[in-house]
């Protein structure tokens, strides 16, 4: 007899809990919009500056990869064109799947192409994103330096993640420089835990560090460093690339502080493709610096689904020159 497992309840209630919070996000986002001003907006737009955000879209990717290459060299030496592939079946992922599942999903599909543990994997994939979280946090923290936050609440975004992000880097910093020492303290927090939970933590350990190995070459962390600098450089382009299709300019400092603001608050659960969690905080940054109701909603409306699209169909043009099935996919996920 077939019990449902509470990881299977789990999952079934990801899909409602996104969608409710993307409800949640998107109706405050439109509250009191005038939707002809919108049309209008959409209507003058100029969509050729559309295709540098797709090439854009591509040096991304291949950033990305290069990143990860890096984490993982200490585990597996992995070809830069095979974790490209990975990458943009996990931006496909997110586009189709709630709660950042796509994230996930490059670790069992490392872990099924490539035979790197689950637990290394994930390591790596923590660690790229204190390392996203710290570059977005510069961005922000420069355009600071240059245009204030005129909302509490988002300066109070800022410094949560701060310290979030800053702690998180000292603890992996920490756990990659002693890894003997951190096996001890998982074999003391083990013990206290109940066997069902304590022996695959202590049987995961190993790998989970190997995972942040990486973190000891100062070369390797000054490649982290650059690739993740590129990579956000590259994503405030898509942005200021967009922009330039609408007849309004914040400058390329309120740019990268909206960049920073909206991928911050889009860490929330939500629905498939981040919606609501990128939307809300895009108009309510532009609405703050000056921009019209209308057309920060149709600016935003144009970025996030040029963004979604970019993702879903080259992930899924890369599914077919793979061979990869859906079903692949979901065997993926079910990797021990």
């Amino acid at each position: 007899m077939n019990v449902p497992s509470k990881t299977s309840q789990l999952k079934r209630w990801q899909l409602p809990i996104g969608i409710a919070i993307s409800f949640v996000f998107l109706w405050i986002a439109l509250r009191g919009i005038h939707f002809d001003d919108v049309w209008l907006s959409l209507r003058g737009a100029d969509y050729g500056w559309l295709l540098p955000v797709f090439l854009a879209y591509f040096v991304t990717v291949g950033l990305r990869a290069w990143r990860w290459q890096v984490l993982i060299k200490p585990i597996k030496t992995v070809p830069w064109w095979h974790l490209c592939g990975i990458v943009a079946l996990g931006y496909l992922g997110n586009s189709i799947y709630p709660f950042r599942i796509g994230e996930l999903l490059r670790v069992f599909l490392l872990n099924q192409w490539e035979e790197v543990p689950v637990s290394g994997g994930l390591a790596t994939l923590l660690v790229e994103r204190v390392f996203d979280g710290i570059s977005v946090l510069v961005l922000v923290f420069g355009a600071l330096l240059l245009v204030p936050l005129p909302v509490p609440e988002m300066q109070n975004l800022v410094m949560m993640t701060s310290v979030l992000f800053f702690g998180l880097l000292v603890i992996f910093l920490g756990m990659a420089f002693l890894p003997k020492q951190a096996l001890v303290l998982v074999n003391v927090v083990a013990g206290w835990l109940p066997g069902k939970v304590g022996k695959p933590l202590i049987a995961v350990a190993g790998s989970f560090l190997a995972g942040l190995a990486a973190l000891r070459s100062p070369l390797s962390v000054l490649i982290l460093l650059i690739s993740s600098v590129l990579i956000w450089v590259f994503e405030a382009a898509k942005f200021w690339f967009v922009m330039q299709a609408f007849p309004f300019d914040v400058g390329m400092v309120v740019v990268a502080l909206t960049l920073g603001i909206t991928n911050l608050a889009s860490i929330l659960p939500s629905a498939p493709g981040f919606v609501g969690t990128f939307d809300l905080p895009m108009i309510a940054m532009l609405k703050l610096y000056g921009v019209q109701d209308g057309l920060a909603t149709a600016y935003t409306l144009v970025l996030h689904t040029t963004l979604w699209l970019s993702a879903t169909v080259f992930g899924l043009v890369y599914m077919l020159y793979a061979g990869v099935r859906w079903a692949d996919l979901g065997r993926a996920g079910q990797v021990k």
